[in-house]
């Protein structure tokens, strides 16, 4: 039985991945950022694991507690991560650090803690969920955006680094997809963002209006759609580099292939 370790399983995509594999036979080893939500994985049956990504700390304890329980590791899918929203010229350095500190620094630091043992065992799959926002960027969204285009970087070089070894990499770039991130998104734009004299309140405006509307976007798919993907990540002999899922997301990636970035900018200024 093969094992996987899975980052940000509370809802959403973690949830309907760790749900999903389990289903088909993996080991599945789940965390989450609260001991509430560990306790919830736990009464689901699975073998849940406290990991607070910004924590150092709370990795190393995950990943000792891991090998407690199994030998080896064939899988980590990197997808915990939340986005901060707003103008970036009203984000201070300390929100943006926080926000390198869970998607980014968190994903970086566990993965190097579990490329030793996946090394010495002759093989593994690392997969990192990323975003349509790992490749364009939009506005009001800064901060998670460059947390993305960060990844996306880190992952290009750890493939060619990791060339002559069976550990392979994918990169999954869901786009629209049901879940509680808008709702997240919200929350961390009001704890972290001083509107009161800032020069965007009338696009603020908006943004909050669409942020809680509860009503998916045009396109949104089910979480089944990465957990599709991720399958064909971990199952394939020659998994893709990057798994584009919705149709916003494989259109961007045409559009950035075939238009000047000019028009590029024209168009996703307005998206």
């Amino acid at each position: 039985m093969k094992s996987v370790l899975i980052t940000g399983c509370s809802t959403g995509i973690g949830l309907c991945i760790a749900i999903g594999l389990q289903k088909k036979g993996y080991r599945v080893f789940p965390t989450a950022r609260t001991n509430e939500d560990v306790k919830k994985l736990q009464d689901l049956g699975f073998e849940a694991l406290y990991l607070d990504l910004p924590s150092s700390d709370s990795i190393k304890s995950a990943v000792f507690k891991l090998y407690e329980k199994t030998d080896s590791l064939y899988a980590l899918i990197n997808n915990g991560a939340y986005g901060q929203a707003g103008a970036l010229e009203d984000i201070s350095k300390a929100v943006l650090e926080k926000q390198f500190q869970t998607n980014v620094f968190g994903w970086h630091e566990l993965t190097n803690l579990l490329l030793s043992r996946m090394r010495d065992s002759g093989s593994g799959r690392i997969i990192y969920i990323s975003s349509v926002l790992g490749f364009v960027a939009m506005p009001f969204r800064g901060p998670y955006i460059a947390s993305k285009f960060a990844i996306e970087g880190l992952v290009s070089t750890l493939r060619l680094e990791l060339c002559n070894t069976n550990i392979k990499f994918s990169v999954i770039q869901p786009g629209p997809i049901e879940s509680k991130f808008r709702q997240n998104a919200y929350k961390a734009f009001k704890e972290n963002v001083d509107t009161s004299n800032s020069h965007y309140l009338n696009q603020y405006e908006s943004m909050i209006k669409r942020l809680n509307s509860g009503k998916n976007v045009k396109f949104t798919l089910s979480p089944d759609a990465v957990l599709k993907c991720t399958i064909h990540a971990l199952e394939s002999n020659s998994p893709k580099n990057y798994y584009r899922v919705t149709f916003p997301t494989k259109l961007f990636a045409l559009l950035g292939n075939i238009l000047p970035s000019k028009w590029m900018d024209n168009i996703l200024k307005r998206s």
